[in-house]
């Protein structure tokens, strides 16, 4: 496939949309050699800090030398971005050729009758990244769920370790209403025997893991509580953090900025100790060089100075939260906040949480059909009116933003990941043409 030819495909797969279920997944895979079966792999499943973990995993194993596929989701700029090995994304012609082989087969397969639907566009890039990972020969692979985990396409993998980093309300069409229904969705990556480390802390949470795993027969080791003690304390430039478990203590202060970045890295360091048992001996001072030197875009990403712009893609209330507490705990001042957010998340309470955070919030859109429009946006967080503005074009509140924080101030443009990815290409125009 020419790249014309690539965007087309990928854009006609987008149709089918969501799409629960391992049936075709699997019967896809089957067709083209199993490929998700050629190396062992760490499922990472939770409602936030999955990429966080996965990136950080990633620098670990690779600063032992390893090879590393990572997989994740959803991309920032390109979809090229989801499929790495050693930080390096696949390139635009191997990504290419990879999706006319899936696409081939899949047009096999359903003339066949041997496939209830078209795959999914997640689907295909699942088989992809599978498919690249083989050919390249990894030691190891690192995968992102798309969402929930029991139906999800990653589900396919028998991992060394199953991971659950967190569970909160989110996407509650699909994984259901409360966080206990939600975190059976994520339990459902757990396989039998394979140990699961569980960040979870909410106790409806935990206890519906916990269940399960016991179900299972798996291993179950819980980061935050009975078999951990996690601390956060402070430093220069970078927040410095301990973990103890059994009768080591763990010193550590990662790239990736906020308290929920050290949480992240706990549970980092608990999955390296797992590995170390079932897999390869992991050194502990590389685990730490690893969380020290991993970086992930869009999570609280400096992308430009003078004024600083940070952006995050928080895009749910606990992602929100987690926002907050960096403003409260790192800025002097408040910041002026670019927001744009997907119409199905809480509103209202994502509001509730940053605006009063803010010193000026512009509310902006991204071209998105999810995405609510800037002025459904202030219907549902009016209390905050008075220091809201809506500017619809992306470019031109990023510019309002950065000219009213003024040289020693702070731009925070959050809300989506989508909104990240659409700033960043904003960004990088501007950059290119000397104005960043």
């Amino acid at each position: 496939m020419n790249p014309a030819q690539c965007r087309a495909y990928l854009r006609d797969l987008e149709r089918f949309g969501i799409k629960l279920g391992l049936d075709n997944v699997s019967a896809l895979l089957a067709a083209l050699g199993n490929p998700h079966r050629a190396a062992p792999s760490v499922h990472v499943a939770g409602t936030n800090g999955k990429g966080s973990v996965c990136a950080m995993l990633a620098e670990v194993l690779a600063r032992h030398g390893f090879k590393v596929g990572l997989y994740t989701s959803p991309h920032l700029v390109r979809v090229e971005e989801r499929i790495r090995i050693n930080g390096r994304t696949i390139g635009p012609v191997d990504f290419r050729r990879l999706a006319a082989v899936v696409k081939r087969t899949t047009e096999r397969l359903i003339a066949k009758k041997k496939l209830d639907a078209p795959p999914t566009f997640f689907e295909v890039l699942t088989a992809v990244a599978f498919l690249y990972f083989r050919e390249r020969g990894v030691d190891i692979e690192i995968l992102e769920t798309g969402m929930g985990g029991r139906f999800d396409a990653t589900n396919v993998t028998l991992p060394l370790v199953s991971v659950i980093t967190n569970v909160a309300l989110d996407h509650q069409d699909h994984l259901g209403r409360t966080v206990g229904r939600i975190a059976l969705e994520k339990a459902g990556i757990i396989k039998t025997g394979v140990p699961v480390v569980c960040g979870a802390d909410d106790s409806a949470a935990w206890k519906v893991i916990r269940k399960r795993a016991a179900e299972m027969n798996a291993p179950l080791v819980r980061v935050f509580g009975q078999d951990g003690r996690f601390e956060t304390g402070s430093a220069k430039e970078r927040m410095l953090f301990s973990y103890r478990i059994g009768d080591k203590t763990f010193r550590f202060s990662p790239a990736l900025r906020g308290e929920h970045q050290g949480r992240n890295a706990a549970i980092v360091i608990v999955t390296a100790s797992v590995l170390s048992r079932v897999w390869r001996p992991l050194e502990d001072y590389k685990i730490i060089e690893g969380i020290a030197a991993a970086r992930w875009d869009g999570r609280l990403e400096l992308v430009a100075t003078r004024p600083d712009v940070f952006l995050d893609g928080a895009h749910n209330e606990t992602g929100a939260a987690a926002v907050r507490r960096f403003i409260e705990q790192t800025m002097s001042r408040p910041p002026v906040l670019v927001f744009a957010v997907m119409k199905d998340k809480a509103i209202g309470r994502m509001a509730g949480t940053l605006f009063p955070a803010a010193r000026e919030v512009i509310l902006t859109s991204i071209p998105y059909p999810r995405a609510a429009r800037p002025d459904e946006v202030l219907r549902q967080a009016r209390p905050f009116g008075a220091k809201t503005t809506i500017e619809p074009d992306l470019a031109k509140a990023i510019a309002a933003a950065r000219a009213r924080a003024g040289k020693i101030g702070t731009v925070l443009i959050t809300g989506s990941l989508f909104l990240v990815g659409e700033a960043k290409k904003v960004l990088a125009g501007a950059l290119s043409r000397g104005k960043a």
